[in-house]
């Protein structure tokens, strides 16, 4: 199940959201986790009332007005409901004025609690994208991931049958690497997949003869990129193994793979030698661009050849 630390969602976001971190200094340790694997995303509740275990908790004006109209046993009273379920963190929002109670609380229960002069709604909103996107439901695939052309294009094929080196070839023609050898896809919403690199690999590609590159220190940042959406697959085969395959030559349905429950359109390509392979990547990622835009040069081709067998059925008649 994906899991982050607080003190991850603290150094990932605390410029963005000018997080300080007042109180629970030890809680930097706790998770963040997805409450389900179908909904990864975590509800972010700016009501007492609705305190889930293991969530961000975002106080607004509203909240600790609540708060500071109660008397010391009524607070006393909220602040142990709000800490009793094992909150992960606590952000209070518009730099409110908080009761000594509350820090007391969070130190005691070793519960990060950060204070922001952003409104609850902001707050609520980059936290709930944010978090969406670190613990989406993702799988591992191995490949070489690119950006070719604006389309996130996902290479895949045998060990040794040449994903590194095409990829190689696609870099000096302009495009850009995400990742080579192991690729993390990503579940960031019900028909959308984003392609993303681990990063210990980030940069980096292993070419066979020449060992490890490093990418952008090779052809600058413009090179490289840290994540796409997925919107295309390119299988590398050996032309007897799609000799072997019912192949259709005209390409009447495209093939599709799916991946975490999404279908994702796929093209094969045989690799020989004496094929420009780097080339066949770029029309067929061309051809797709096409298809999106619901023009099929098959169809075209087909449309045409029934029009002249028409033409010299009229003739002969």
């Amino acid at each position: 199940m994906p899991q982050i630390t607080v003190q991850r969602l603290f150094d990932e976001t605390r410029q963005k959201l000018e997080l300080a971190w007042i109180a629970g200094a030890t809680g930097g340790s706790k998770l963040l986790t997805s409450e389900t694997v179908q909904k990864p995303t975590l509800a972010l509740i700016g009501h007492l009332n609705f305190v889930h275990p293991n969530r961000v908790q975002v106080l607004g004006a509203a909240e600790m007005d609540y708060l500071r109209s109660l008397d010391e046993e009524g607070l006393h009273q909220a602040i142990t409901h709000l800490y009793s379920t094992e909150l992960a963190a606590v952000i209070i929002a518009n730099n409110e004025v908080m009761p000594q109670a509350l820090l007391d609380a969070a130190n005691r229960t070793e519960t990060a609690l950060f204070t922001s002069p952003q409104p609850s709604p902001r707050l609520m909103q980059v936290l709930a994208h944010y978090l969406a996107k670190t613990l989406a439901e993702f799988t591992t695939l191995h490949g070489v991931f690119m950006e070719v052309m604006g389309i996130g294009v996902l290479i895949t094929g045998d060990a040794a049958i040449g994903k590194s080196e095409l990829a190689l070839e696609l870099i000096t023609r302009g495009h850009r690497l995400v990742a080579d050898d192991i690729v993390e896809i990503y579940e960031i919403s019900p028909d959308t997949l984003e392609g993303r690199c681990p990063s210990l690999l980030q940069d980096f590609i292993e070419v066979r003869g020449l060992g490890i590159l490093n990418i952008r220190a090779l052809y600058g940042e413009v090179a490289v990129k840290p994540k796409k959406t997925l919107r295309f697959i390119i299988h590398l085969e050996k032309p007897a193994d799609i000799t072997k395959a019912n192949y259709d030559r005209l390409q009447m349905q495209q093939d599709t793979q799916e991946i975490l429950g999404v279908n994702i359109p796929k093209a094969r390509l045989p690799v020989a030698a004496g094929r420009n392979i780097a080339v066949l990547v770029e029309v067929a990622v061309r051809s797709h661009i096409l298809h999106l835009r619901g023009i099929s040069s098959t169809q075209q081709f087909i449309e045409r050849h029934e029009q002249y067998l028409k033409a010299r059925q009229d003739a002969d008649s």
